[in-house]
């Protein structure tokens, strides 16, 4: 039998009780009801639960939302965010205004990169300790991708172990408080009548928001369905980013987006599904295994990457031999499995 919704005496007295309410999908972490209140409002009911979502865990991943969502409350004409109607932290739920999504079209990409920008301006130094500090790769990453590299007989140049200890040095979030959502994958931005909307907050930071911007480049590293947006596409998404984020700040997007795809190339937990990560050397294991995360593998993750970064840094000054590190793995990875097949294409979104 579907578990009720929890709505303490106290929210109920507020919004009423909850009827006609329906379990929805969610991830192992919590628990989604889609509901009516008083009036036929219709309500999402999100309750933290479920795996990783006991303890202090749960209770971080609950106030990251309440405070991620608070902040973007802030977005108004359009929103970026569900309205937060209640919250009740002693049993971690939060109840959220009711979102049409209405589907992506085709060109979703503009879209997404507008709203992605909008929500990354919301916040700046005097938000420091609303949120934690996004927290970039570290030493350990970067050991573990020239061990990789050393595993499939591609020389490691001099040059590289420098070069990504400054990549970790310069990825750190000291300087930078942008509203990042954590995990802004296909599924977490609900394309509504009045433009996207970002959802499940529970991984929210402050820090660069080049490192999300990065994903359009770098194949969606923290989603289940990575995709490839290249030519065109790719470039005016990019450029709607950077135009939005100017005429909301009055400055340039700040960092390095070399800086960023790299970041996300040599950690290992981002070719594994969260409930995964932080349990062993991902990375390590791609030699002897192609282990499988929704619709693609560890191996054509990785190649994507490897051809972005080889790409964005050929001429790059800090991360040159970087650069020709990645570009020679990947010719090592496809001549070691020709059967690899690139990322789905961004318009074949599921």
């Amino acid at each position: 039998m579907p578990p009720r919704v929890p709505i303490s005496d106290a929210l109920r007295s507020v919004l009423g009780t909850p009827t006609r309410a329906a379990l929805l999908d969610s991830s192992p972490r919590s628990r989604v009801w889609e509901a009516r209140l008083r009036g036929g409002e219709r309500v999402i009911v999100k309750q933290i639960t479920g795996r990783g979502g006991s303890g202090a865990d749960g209770d971080a991943r609950y106030a990251r939302e309440v405070a991620a969502l608070r902040l973007a409350a802030r977005a108004t004409r359009p929103a970026i965010a569900p309205t937060l109607l209640g919250t009740d932290p002693a049993s971690r739920v939060m109840v959220l205004e009711h979102l049409e999504d209405v589907g992506a079209a085709d060109d979703w990409m503009p879209g997404y990169a507008e709203s992605l920008a909008r929500l990354h301006a919301l916040t700046g130094p005097a938000d420091a300790g609303t949120l934690p500090a996004w927290s970039g790769p570290r030493a350990a990453d970067a050991e573990s991708f020239t061990a990789l590299a050393r595993a499939l007989d591609v020389p490691v140049a001099p040059a590289v172990p420098n070069e990504l200890a400054g990549l970790i040095d310069r990825l750190g979030p000291t300087r930078h408080h942008a509203l990042l959502h954590g995990d802004p994958c296909p599924g977490n931005d609900l394309h509504t009548p009045d433009g996207v909307r970002f959802v499940d907050f529970e991984q929210a930071s402050l820090g660069n928001g080049l490192v999300e911007l990065a994903y359009v480049r770098i194949g969606f590293p923290t989603c289940w369905c990575a995709m490839s947006v290249t030519a065109a596409p790719l470039a005016e998404a990019e450029d709607v980013y950077r135009a939005t984020w100017r005429n909301l700040t009055g400055t340039d997007v700040p960092g390095d987006l070399a800086d960023a795809c790299a970041g996300w190339l040599i950690r290992g937990d981002a070719l594994v599904e969260r409930a995964h990560r932080e349990s062993a050397d991902h990375l390590a294991r791609v030699p002897a295994e192609d282990f499988r995360w929704g619709r693609v593998s560890a191996r054509e993750r990785l190649v994507h990457r490897l051809g972005v970064v080889a790409g964005l840094t050929r001429d790059h000054d800090r991360l040159h031999a970087l650069g020709r590190l990645s570009a020679a793995l990947a010719a090592r990875l496809l001549e070691r499995w020709p059967a690899l097949r690139p990322l789905p294409a961004h318009d074949t979104r599921p």
